[in-house]
């Protein structure tokens, strides 16, 4: 799909794609993880657009979104400002429901109590991806349980998490994409998810950029974790043949998101990708239940309007 429109965000260009009518229907925002690029959302898009204006984009690092050189550019902070820069741009000032994927949802865990989207979210769907506050509480806690069940889920989760210590290296998380991981990536998801993608020359370049998420976010913190309280509605899909975030990994997720649907499917890590007609449904389920929620005011909350630019066309 081309390019819709562009989100100018702190001198990042985002690329925005957008499917339906903006016709005053509810606005559902999809947010991608990594490696991937907002097409990865086609098919799930596609099957929500007669209904819903769709709304996904490319994050900072990936497809025809700017690529930021300094690690730093890629903190959650960066990640939220750019995604209420888009929600801003797209919403006309009704609330809009959140839909995050791997690094997708980590990024909108966070938003979730960004002051700058305080009232602009009606509802979250989170597939494979945690808050990362949350995920430090909960690792620290189960080590340091007397519970061996507690200690071997989360000695497991670490195991299925491994990538993520080779990622904090310098110079060894894009080392992959440099000697040709793109050519075989259709491959690895064809093996592991039973999924087909095409070959996509942006997709050396997305992994090099998208190393930094993890460089950024993941390296040691000494202070505690802060697991914030979410008042909004989420619905948690968790895939249980997912090879990266195992299921035990949001056992005590409840007592963070009070109104919490927690719906478990039989999938692996790529649902957008292996069930887009199902899990659209489920969107779709969740944003029903949720669209009577009104807007908080006419106004963005917190920070200036975002600059919305349209491409050119190409050929």
């Amino acid at each position: 799909m081309d390019v819709t429109d562009y989100v100018h965000h702190a001198g990042v260009r985002l690329a925005l794609y957008r499917w339906g009518i903006a016709d005053g229907r509810p606005v559902v925002v999809l947010v991608h993880g990594y490696p991937d690029r907002a097409s990865v959302w086609d098919g799930v898009a596609e099957a929500l657009a007669d209904r819903y204006d769709v709304v996904a984009y490319d994050v900072r690092g990936a497809g025809r979104s700017s690529a930021p050189r300094r690690v730093a550019d890629y903190a959650l902070e960066h990640l939220v400002g750019d995604l209420a820069a888009v929600i801003d741009a797209v919403r006309s000032h009704q609330m809009v429901h959140l839909v995050g994927h791997d690094w997708g949802s980590i990024q909108s865990w966070a938003a979730l109590s960004a002051p700058a989207l305080a009232g602009r979210i009606a509802s979250f769907t989170s597939i494979s991806g945690p808050d990362i506050e949350y995920a430090r509480a909960w690792l620290r806690r189960r080590l340091a349980s007397r519970r061996l069940r507690h200690i071997a889920g989360a000695l497991r989760q670490l195991a299925h998490s491994w990538y993520i210590g080779a990622f904090l290296i310098p110079g060894l998380g894009a080392l992959p994409w440099r000697l040709g991981l793109a050519a075989h990536w259709p491959w690895w998801l064809s093996r592991t998810e039973a999924v087909s993608v095409p070959p996509d020359p942006m997709r050396a370049r997305d992994g090099r950029h998208g190393v930094k998420l993890y460089r950024a976010n993941f390296a040691p913190r000494l202070r505690p974790p802060r697991p914030r309280r979410v008042e909004v509605p989420v619905q948690l899909i968790v895939p249980l043949r997912d090879r990266y975030v195992r299921p035990a990994l949001f056992d005590d997720l409840a007592d963070m998101v009070p109104r919490l649907h927690r719906r478990e499917v039989d999938a692996g890590h790529w649902l957008p990708l292996a069930q887009p007609r199902a899990l659209a449904a489920w969107i779709a389920e969740h944003v029903e239940a949720n669209r009577s929620l009104q807007p908080s005011g006419s106004s963005p909350a917190g920070g200036s309007r975002a600059q919305l630019t349209t491409p050119p066309v190409c050929g």
